[in-house]
C-alpha cells in the first residue's frame, strides 16, 4: 500500500499529462470537446480511473467514449514517460456523470420552489379553522367580584 499522499499528487500529476495530450490534439474524428474532471489511483499505485466530460449530443460522448478506449495504450505510454514510479498504472476511461446529475439537482430544485409558490398562495387565502389565537387568557377579574 502506498502513501495515499503518494497516490494523491501521481492522481494529479496523471490528470496533467492526459489533459495536456488531449490539448495537442489526438488523431481520431471520432474525439469531441473532452475536459478531464478527475482522477483516481488505487492505492497500489497501479490503477488509475480517469474521470471525464464530453460537451455534445449523447451520439458525441458515444463516439468520444470509443475514440478514448481506442486510445487509452498511447495515453498510457505518455504517462510511463512523465511520471517517475517503477510501474506505468493501467488506465480506464470513466464518463462523469456530473452534469447529468446536475441537470436533475436543477429540475428539483424548480419543482420545490413551485411547490413552495403553491402552498405560499394557498396559505394566502386561507382562514383558520377556529378562532386567531386558539390559546387560553387568563380572565381579567370583574368589579363585581
Amino acid at each position: 500500500m502506498a502513501d495515499p499522499a503518494r497516490a494523491a499528487k501521481m492522481a494529479d500529476r496523471i490528470k496533467v499529462i492526459v489533459a495536456k495530450r488531449l490539448e495537442r490534439g489526438i488523431k481520431d474524428p471520432r474525439m469531441g470537446f473532452v475536459t478531464i474532471t478527475d482522477v483516481k489511483v488505487t492505492g497500489d499505485l497501479q490503477h488509475a480511473s480517469v474521470f471525464y466530460t464530453v460537451y455534445g449530443t449523447d451520439e458525441e460522448r458515444a463516439d468520444t467514449a470509443a475514440a478514448l478506449t481506442s486510445a487509452t495504450g498511447m495515453f498510457r505510454t505518455e504517462v510511463g514517460k512523465n511520471i517517475t514510479a517503477r510501474l506505468t498504472p493501467s488506465i480506464e476511461f470513466i464518463a462523469d456523470g456530473i452534469p447529468e446529475n446536475a441537470a436533475l439537482i436543477e429540475q428539483l430544485l424548480a419543482e420545490a420552489r413551485n411547490r413552495d409558490n403553491e402552498v405560499e398562495s394557498l396559505a394566502r387565502g386561507a382562514d383558520y379553522a377556529g378562532d386567531a389565537d386558539p390559546y387560553v387568557k387568563p380572565r381579567a377579574l370583574d368589579d363585581e367580584d
